[in-house]
Protein backbone atom coordinates (compact mmCIF):
# COMPACT_ATOMS: atom_id res chain seq x y z
CA UNK A 1 0.00 0.00 0.00
CA UNK A 2 1.46 3.39 -0.97
CA UNK A 3 1.64 6.31 1.44
CA UNK A 4 -1.13 8.08 -0.50
CA UNK A 5 -3.36 5.02 -0.31
CA UNK A 6 -2.74 4.79 3.43
CA UNK A 7 -3.53 8.50 3.89
CA UNK A 8 -6.84 8.12 2.09
CA UNK A 9 -7.75 4.97 4.03
CA UNK A 10 -6.80 6.71 7.28
CA UNK A 11 -9.05 9.68 6.44
CA UNK A 12 -11.96 7.37 5.64
CA UNK A 13 -11.60 5.35 8.83
CA UNK A 14 -10.97 8.41 10.97
CA UNK A 15 -14.33 9.76 9.83
CA UNK A 16 -15.91 6.54 11.07
CA UNK A 17 -14.17 7.01 14.43
CA UNK A 18 -15.65 10.48 14.81
CA UNK A 19 -19.10 9.11 13.97
CA UNK A 20 -18.61 6.35 16.56
CA UNK A 21 -17.65 8.87 19.24
CA UNK A 22 -20.86 10.84 18.67
CA UNK A 23 -23.01 7.69 18.40
CA UNK A 24 -21.83 6.72 21.88
CA UNK A 25 -22.93 10.07 23.35
CA UNK A 26 -19.53 11.72 23.44
CA UNK A 27 -18.17 14.72 21.56
CA UNK A 28 -14.71 15.52 20.28
CA UNK A 29 -12.49 18.18 18.87
CA UNK A 30 -9.37 17.68 16.82
CA UNK A 31 -5.99 18.35 18.34
CA UNK A 32 -2.71 17.63 16.50
CA UNK A 33 -3.22 16.37 12.96
CA UNK A 34 -0.52 17.22 10.46
CA UNK A 35 2.77 18.20 12.06
CA UNK A 36 5.54 19.56 9.83
CA UNK A 37 8.78 17.57 10.16
CA UNK A 38 10.66 20.57 11.57
CA UNK A 39 8.03 20.95 14.31
CA UNK A 40 8.26 17.23 15.12
CA UNK A 41 12.05 17.56 15.32
CA UNK A 42 11.78 20.57 17.62
CA UNK A 43 9.34 18.83 19.96
CA UNK A 44 11.51 15.70 19.96
CA UNK A 45 14.47 17.87 21.03
CA UNK A 46 12.35 18.95 24.01
CA UNK A 47 11.47 15.35 24.85
CA UNK A 48 7.90 15.70 23.56
CA UNK A 49 6.97 13.18 20.90
CA UNK A 50 9.31 11.73 18.32
CA UNK A 51 11.07 13.10 15.25
CA UNK A 52 9.59 10.37 13.03
CA UNK A 53 6.00 11.06 14.13
CA UNK A 54 3.24 9.70 11.89
CA UNK A 55 1.73 13.18 12.11
CA UNK A 56 4.46 14.27 9.65
CA UNK A 57 3.08 11.94 6.97
CA UNK A 58 -0.61 12.61 7.67
CA UNK A 59 -1.28 9.23 9.23
CA UNK A 60 -2.10 10.34 12.78
CA UNK A 61 -4.64 12.50 14.54
CA UNK A 62 -4.98 13.42 18.20
CA UNK A 63 -8.53 13.72 19.55
CA UNK A 64 -9.85 15.72 22.49
CA UNK A 65 -12.73 13.70 23.95
CA UNK A 66 -15.67 15.23 25.82
CA UNK A 67 -18.64 13.86 27.78
CA UNK A 68 -21.34 16.22 29.02
CA UNK A 69 -19.05 19.15 28.24
CA UNK A 70 -16.18 17.78 30.36
CA UNK A 71 -12.82 17.24 28.66
CA UNK A 72 -11.71 13.65 29.29
CA UNK A 73 -7.93 13.76 29.34
CA UNK A 74 -6.96 10.28 30.54
CA UNK A 75 -5.91 7.39 28.33
CA UNK A 76 -8.53 5.21 29.99
CA UNK A 77 -11.25 7.61 28.81
CA UNK A 78 -10.31 6.75 25.22
CA UNK A 79 -10.09 2.98 25.72
CA UNK A 80 -13.45 2.02 24.20
CA UNK A 81 -12.71 4.11 21.12
CA UNK A 82 -9.07 3.04 20.88
CA UNK A 83 -9.95 -0.63 21.02
CA UNK A 84 -12.74 -0.12 18.48
CA UNK A 85 -10.32 1.81 16.23
CA UNK A 86 -7.79 -1.03 16.27
CA UNK A 87 -10.42 -3.41 14.87
CA UNK A 88 -11.31 -1.19 11.90
CA UNK A 89 -8.20 -1.78 9.78
CA UNK A 90 -5.04 -3.91 9.89
CA UNK A 91 -2.93 -0.73 10.11
CA UNK A 92 -4.99 1.06 12.78
CA UNK A 93 -3.04 1.77 15.96
CA UNK A 94 -4.16 3.42 19.19
CA UNK A 95 -1.73 5.48 21.24
CA UNK A 96 -3.13 4.12 24.49
CA UNK A 97 -0.86 1.13 23.91
CA UNK A 98 2.18 3.42 24.32
CA UNK A 99 1.06 6.14 26.74
CA UNK A 100 -0.60 8.54 24.29
CA UNK A 101 -4.30 7.79 24.76
CA UNK A 102 -5.74 10.47 22.49
CA UNK A 103 -3.58 9.42 19.52
CA UNK A 104 -5.08 7.44 16.61
CA UNK A 105 -2.88 6.42 13.69
CA UNK A 106 -2.10 4.03 10.86
CA UNK A 107 1.19 2.14 11.00
CA UNK A 108 3.72 3.11 8.35
CA UNK A 109 7.24 1.76 7.81
CA UNK A 110 7.15 0.13 11.25
CA UNK A 111 6.08 3.31 13.00
CA UNK A 112 2.94 3.30 15.14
Amino acid sequence: MTLGEKQRAFAKHFGLLIARIYEQGYECSLDWGYRPPEVAAYYASLGIGIRSSLHTVKLAQDVNLFKDGVWLRNTEDHRQFGEWWEKQHDLARWGGRFGDGNHYSFEHEGRK
